[in-house]
């Protein structure tokens, strides 16, 4: 990986971070939706990043949640679960000619259906850790379902949003 793509990747942990904690920390609709966009950050690293940087990675961008959000490491956890089980899933997705050096698995690269397949499981994995964590020994299953699902809608949908607005598509040669 070169220095100037390590730059660009430390500059978008910032800015999803930044965001996260600012912007979207209080950005809730009806009181079921929340936006978590910052998994969008460990679902967007490039393939052939090794699992152990993305879980260090991933860690510290759930420590950092975690510290604005006084939530004690339940955003650590659920985003560390889904960066464990992102190499995995992505060699199930493998296609036929495999992936390119240093591709950025985001919808603009790889298609619409592609990134459905990719992440919007891995979204629910994320908001099923997440809400089932912070909800442990409630008796509340409907509501917390109703969280898991919408929340992973509304995620998927800004992941779209800000994939089309901030993102640009790899050239070929």
């Amino acid at each position: 990986m070169s220095s100037g793509r390590l730059f660009l990747l430390s500059i978008g942990f910032i800015l999803y971070l930044i965001i996260q904690v600012l912007l979207l920390k209080n950005l809730v609709l009806f009181g079921t939706a929340f936006c978590f966009l910052y998994v969008l950050y460990i679902l967007l690293l490039p393939v052939d990043l090794k699992t152990i940087p993305s879980l260090l990675i991933a860690f510290f961008l759930g420590i950092g949640v975690d510290l604005f959000y006084d939530t004690l490491g339940i955003h650590t956890a659920s985003i560390l679960a889904v960066s464990f089980v992102r190499a995995g899933w992505l060699k199930i997705l493998t296609p036929t000619g495999g992936y390119d050096d240093d591709l950025q698995p985001s919808m603009l690269n790889m298609g619409f259906g592609w990134f459905l397949t990719y992440s919007l499981p891995l979204f629910l994995l994320h908001h099923f850790l997440f809400f089932y964590i912070e909800n442990l020994g409630t008796n509340l299953y409907l509501p917390v379902v109703q969280k898991i699902v919408f929340s992973t809608i509304f995620v998927f949908i800004m992941s779209i949003i800000v994939q089309l607005l901030f993102y640009r598509r790899r050239r070929g040669i």
